[in-house]
């Protein structure tokens, strides 16, 4: 997998630019009162001529269909997709693909966050969450069924329906639930909303605030209970009781799993030295990173690296 430079990690692509970039044009209404939507057919690319999506993030969201052999590379994860598939990325999560080049057919619709203001929290399903899975294999009946939605989407922008957006939130809905479904059903009991998944969702929300390592985020400042529970003006049991009720991980396990998480992407993604990562991510010593890594992968993060 190839390194990006420390200049290309922090570099976040917006939506201006990504019609820049692609079109030479930017659309007038990409600012106005109800966000921005808008659904492309991917361009088909001349064979022999490699191409490969730079690794970053991208200030939006992006929902596509596409069919061919590429790899899907999102925050420490790496798909190969054989034939077909359906793929969320969101302005948390670095990505990019190789062999675009390969890519037969593809679809895609991007949106900002504005466009679902006051419609729901986007954040809140697996498939725009770091740990979540973002790329689904579809079989051709499941891939007909995910056409007919984006088929419905060029049909509703072009239309002069007053509510033609509302519309087209509902397709981005119907594509998030056609995924979720995909995925294996997980019994949870049904629980009121509560104080404990108040606060826990409070955490897990400052706890993504510091992610992904950028140049907003240079390095991660809360790193234990005890500094998650001062900021929510909490007791730590307190805090470790909810967490411990809601996702039956300690406090502790939580953070740790997504500093690891996002070790294993800097390592793999960035030409940052270990001991830059090891700072980054807020160990005040090499050595301490070196054992937290081992601990959990059960290599050093060189080794790792060079996997």
């Amino acid at each position: 997998m190839k390194s990006v430079s420390l200049w290309e990690m922090r570099t976040i692509e917006t939506i201006e630019e990504f019609y820049k970039n692609k079109f030479d044009w930017i659309p007038e209404n990409i600012k106005n009162d109800i966000g921005h939507f808008n659904v492309f057919h991917h361009e088909i690319l001349e064979p022999g001529k490699p191409r490969i999506l730079p690794y970053k993030r991208r200030d939006f969201y992006k929902i596509m269909l596409v069919e061919g052999d590429i790899t899907i590379n999102y925050a420490d994860q790496v798909v190969a997709v054989k034939k077909q598939a359906l793929y969320f990325s969101n302005p948390q999560i670095p990505y990019n693909c190789e062999q675009i080049e390969k890519i037969k057919t593809g679809v895609y619709c991007i949106f900002n966050q504005h466009f679902f203001h006051q419609f729901g929290d986007l954040n809140q399903y697996a498939v725009f969450q770091p740990a979540g899975n973002h790329v689904f294999e579809l079989t051709d009946a499941q891939a007909k069924q995910v056409i007919v939605i984006y088929k419905k989407m060029f049909e509703e922008i072009k239309s002069d329906y007053v509510h033609k957006y509302d519309v087209l939130r509902n397709l981005v809905f119907e594509l998030l639930h056609f995924a979720l479904k995909m995925q294996p059903t997980i019994q949870t009991s049904k629980q009121q909303t509560s104080a404990s998944q108040r606060i826990s969702t409070l955490f897990m929300e400052l706890l993504e605030r510091q992610f992904p390592i950028d140049e907003n985020h240079t390095s991660v400042c809360l790193r234990s209970a005890s500094d998650f529970a001062r900021q929510l003006n909490v007791h730590v049991n307190h805090l470790n009781r909810a967490v411990k009720e809601i996702s039956a991980k300690t406090t502790s396990q939580v953070i740790a799993e997504r500093i690891l998480q996002e070790s294993k992407v800097l390592l793999k993604h960035s030409t940052w030295s270990v001991s830059e990562i090891a700072y980054a991510l807020g160990f005040n010593e090499l050595t301490h990173f070196n054992n937290f890594f081992k601990k959990h992968v059960a290599l050093s993060p060189l080794k790792f690296r060079n996997l």
